[in-house]
């Protein structure tokens, strides 16, 4: 397994040092009375399309509040600057990840264990984990660099055995 290669203090939290893992727990603890009371109301199909579009407005904006931080440092959103923030999302251990691919053009890697999932079936949210933080991986990148291209293929929030992150952007 390899670290991503920076340094602390290389770009700087945005918003709240408190590590994603934790604050996704906060906000699953408000969001799951929320959601339940939806599912009962409106039924589990569409009370999961609420939440989804919620999630991913919320992921987009956050994107482009980090792209603004980044611009008012003098650095322009890219792949690289995006790679920068990742030890945010896998600070405490949250993640474990083996890199397979890290350059301008490309930054590929395999999570093969995910806090956030574990978290979320422990607080009975497995069922709609992947809405709570899987669709946020590429959503986020539309709002910080609308050219990084995002795939994967699987993940474990859905039973496979590691996450696919392939994230892609060309050069000018």
């Amino acid at each position: 397994m390899r670290e991503c290669k920076l340094n602390d203090g290389d770009y700087p939290m945005a918003k709240s040092d408190l590590p994603i893992l934790e604050q996704r727990r906060i906000e699953a603890n408000l969001v799951k009375p929320i959601y339940e009371e939806m599912a009962a109301t409106l039924g589990e199909e569409k009370a999961q399309e609420i939440l989804d579009s919620a999630i991913v407005k919320h992921a987009v904006s956050q994107g482009q509040a980090y792209a603004e931080a980044s611009r008012a440092e003098g650095n322009e959103p890219s792949l690289q600057g995006f790679y920068k923030l990742l030890p945010q999302w896998t600070a405490g251990g949250a993640l474990e990840m083996d890199v397979l691919e890290e350059n301008e053009e490309h930054v590929n890697f395999n999570i093969t264990r995910c806090r956030y999932s574990e978290m979320y079936k422990e607080m009975g949210l497995g069922h709609i984990g992947h809405l709570l933080s899987c669709n946020r991986d590429g959503t986020f990148c539309k709002g910080y660099d609308p050219s990084i291209k995002f795939e994967r293929t699987q993940t474990i929030m859905s039973g496979a055995s590691h996450c696919d992150f392939r994230y892609s952007a060309k050069k000018d």
